[in-house]
């Protein structure tokens, strides 16, 4: 196959998943606490560089030139997002770096998402998915409280919970020291896959909820850009298709 055929491929294939991205950026980009991600792409080495040892790759013509794009692991952004202000006693966001801290059993996890209610048992959950995941405390417990008639619950900028001016327990926050080792696992919630969190000090802004960092306009002007990009590939693929097929059909011919 032409070499020219291969890159022109890892363009095509580059750009659909940079479209993927970008498609679910814009899908969220109402959804409370999301994080945007960065579809990151670097030029690709060529292959004998990559078996420098063995040179068995190696090519006077081609060493010379670009191996084609390739795709890196994909970035999640963690900027600030905007404070939308509710005056929902329960919804909450956090100013500055953390995470709420939630729990489906054994099963924790971290979000930016601060709407929350209470379930029928009176515990404390997130009020997206259905709320199967209950808010944590500091000790890592489900935080409960008097739903019947325990009088008005309200919520300090640290954290703590009062029922009737009495402490009902904090609301955890953490921080982490690297955040790429954090992984989206639907939901938007997060798994943590490095060191253990370390308590967060950041402000919570109660009675508003965070919104989204992705924006629908910046996001279409990129989808219109990368869809540019992945039909000049297709066109780069069609006319080597037809260079192709003239040399095979006519100057073999001629030959």
């Amino acid at each position: 196959m032409s070499y020219g055929l291969w890159l022109s491929t890892a363009g095509l294939q580059t750009n659909q998943y940079r479209m993927s991205v970008m498609a679910n950026n814009i899908a969220n980009s109402n959804t409370v606490g999301f994080k945007r991600d960065l579809a990151v792409v670097r030029e690709r080495s060529v292959e004998s560089s990559m078996d420098a040892a063995n040179r068995r790759f190696t090519h006077p013509t081609l060493d010379h030139m670009t191996g084609g794009a390739f795709v890196s692991p994909t970035v999640h952004t963690f900027e600030q997002g905007d404070l939308e202000r509710t005056d929902n006693p329960l919804d909450l966001a956090i100013y500055g770096d953390g995470f709420f801290v939630v729990g489906d059993g054994s099963d924790t996890r971290y979000t930016r998402d601060g709407r929350m209610t209470l379930n029928d048992s009176g515990e404390l959950v997130m009020t997206a998915g259905q709320g199967r995941f209950r808010v944590l405390d500091t000790s890592g417990q489900p935080i409960r409280l008097d739903r019947t008639g325990g009088g008005e619950i309200v919520v300090r900028e640290d954290g703590m919970i009062l029922q009737d001016d009495v402490p009902a327990g904090r609301i955890a926050t953490v921080r982490f020291d690297d955040r790429g080792r954090l992984t989206k696992s639907g939901g938007n919630l997060y798994r943590n896959h490095g060191d253990a969190p370390t308590p967060s000090s950041s402000q919570i802004k109660v009675g508003y909820v965070e919104q989204s960092t992705a924006g629908p306009i910046d996001g279409m002007a990129k989808m219109i850009e990368i869809s540019r990009a992945y039909q000049l590939n297709a066109n780069l693929i069609s006319l080597q298709d037809q260079t192709i097929g003239q040399a095979v059909n006519t100057v073999g011919r001629v030959g």
